[in-house]
């Protein structure tokens, strides 16, 4: 579904020195917030690249008709999906009211959802307001362009259905639909993969603990100690174990070498200096 902006303004210069200065399209980002680049590649053909709430907008437009001092109508032949026309009409001696029509296809969701919030819209009063003061700072326009394109033929304000050639701008506006499905179809897959991953390392523990019953756990003995005045701590009894070495029974005589110099031990100072 197509979205249609009309807004207008007044300004306080002649028709002539508006119309001018409107013809200077390459000038357009210097007052148009959204504006980022125009080419223009001959007097009919032009090359738009815009950008508003963040999104990206590129097309290639035909200028249908042009007549000096009334107005300037164009179609989109390629890239996003857009038509207009911009009249003048003289407001007094040394004012004109420019009225822009704007027709165009929202593409992606965001501009979808900016549409419903009338950005565009706010956008476009925005420049208007821009140009109003651009133009009457300096009371002269900044070049003209007076030639006439299809003057006669009288094609009215182009709407979208003039702009069939052009099919918008392939995913490359903002995120698109078909993107943010994708995403979505990413993320449940994503979600997916986490859960199964999940259930296979819940099921390799379960399976881990499998064959022990809870009847069969081993069996823990307490051993009673002994009082703590039954302790005697004066005498190292011997011991022996299965490897055939034994503890000493006193601690006399033990060379405490690691004690007095700790870095001299590998194992307790980092090693040698």
């Amino acid at each position: 579904m197509s979205t249609k902006v009309e807004e207008s303004i007044q300004v306080d210069v002649p028709v002539s020195t508006a119309y001018n200065q409107w013809t200077q399209f390459e000038d357009f980002p210097y007052f148009m917030g959204g504006m980022k680049e125009v080419h223009q590649h001959d007097d009919q053909r032009l090359h738009w690249v815009a950008e508003i709430a963040g999104v990206r907008r590129e097309w290639e437009a035909t200028i249908l008709e042009q007549v000096p001092d009334q107005r300037i109508a164009w179609a989109a032949t390629e890239g996003a999906t857009n038509a207009g026309a911009v009249r003048f009409v003289p407001a007094g001696p040394a004012s004109t009211t420019v009225y822009l029509t704007l027709e165009y296809e929202p593409e992606g969701v965001v501009e979808q959802a900016g549409d419903k919030l009338g950005v565009v819209g706010r956008q476009v009063r925005s420049d208007l307001e821009r140009f109003k003061a651009l133009i009457e700072d300096e009371g002269y326009a900044s070049g003209a362009w007076r030639g006439s394109i299809n003057e006669g033929l009288a094609v009215g304000t182009p709407g979208v259905e003039d702009a069939a050639a052009s099919r918008g701008d392939s995913g490359k506006a903002g995120v698109s639909a078909k993107t943010v499905i994708a995403g979505a179809a990413a993320a449940v897959a994503g979600v997916a993969a986490a859960g199964a991953a999940a259930a296979a390392s819940k099921g390799g523990q379960d399976e881990g603990r499998q064959g022990v019953q809870p009847d069969e756990r081993p069996e823990v003995t307490v051993v009673q100690q002994p009082p703590a005045d039954a302790v005697r701590d004066d005498v190292l009894i011997e011991a022996s174990d299965a490897a055939g070495y034994s503890t000493p029974s006193s601690t006399e005589g033990v060379e405490r070498t690691g004690v007095t110099g700790t870095d001299d031990d590998p194992m307790i100072g980092g090693g040698s200096r």
